[in-house]
């Protein structure tokens, strides 16, 4: 059985710039089918999806908040705009791909960037995750120097955090999970000037 026929849910990647790309290569590189789509029509991206694989299909935004996990690779500014796609996010499964550097501390309300975007998606459940490398080491095979690349992945729900970490494990990375948004949250975002401690920390794991 393909890890495609063997998945547990459907996949959505909103943002098809440099992240959304690289995160797309993850998913084909496995063989695993994941919708892309931005606020354009799918035309316009169609031949940018189709040279990344048969796997990655280009869809409306509409089509793509459907899925039971989306992955948001969009700017951080723009995630209000992603969540007017539903009304209620319940069933599904967020995350966090943002990172806010050089967005007004003011406008975090002294909250981690995360939990900002938590509250916008609501009924939703929220994990943040795979923004802490930069997209050229995120688009390439995370099997290095006989061990993975390292996600750090952080959630408010234990339940959502296993799940994305199992998805990580199947894209073939190692993920370390660092607790909750007010804990872990705050270790791989960005916020004003300032860039969390395990931002661009290029991790290896042995297995």
């Amino acid at each position: 059985m393909s890890k495609s026929e063997n998945k547990a849910a459907n996949y959505a990647i909103v943002g098809f710039g440099k992240i959304g790309q690289a995160l797309a290569r993850a998913f084909a590189r496995n063989g695993i089918e994941v919708s892309v789509a931005t606020t354009r029509q799918p035309e316009g991206f169609a031949s940018a999806a189709a040279a990344i694989g048969p796997e990655i299909i280009p869809a409306t935004l509409a089509e793509a908040v459907k899925a039971d996990i989306i992955f948001l690779a969009v700017r951080f500014e723009s995630h209000p705009d992603v969540a007017k796609a539903l009304p209620n996010w319940q069933g599904k499964t967020i995350i966090d791909v943002t990172n806010a550097y050089g967005v007004p501390l003011e406008k975090l309300g002294g909250m981690p960037s995360a939990q900002v975007v938590a509250q916008a998606f609501t009924g939703g459940k929220l994990v943040k995750g795979f923004n802490h490398l930069g997209a050229a080491i995120l688009g390439q095979d995370p099997a290095v120097h006989g061990g993975r690349r390292v996600v750090f992945l952080a959630s408010d729900d234990e339940g959502a955090a296993a799940e994305i970490g199992a998805l990580a494990e199947n894209l073939g990375f190692a993920p370390v999970k660092l607790g909750g948004l007010s804990e872990g949250g705050l270790l791989v975002q960005a916020h004003g000037n300032t860039w969390g401690k395990l931002i661009f920390q290029d991790l290896i794991k042995f297995d």
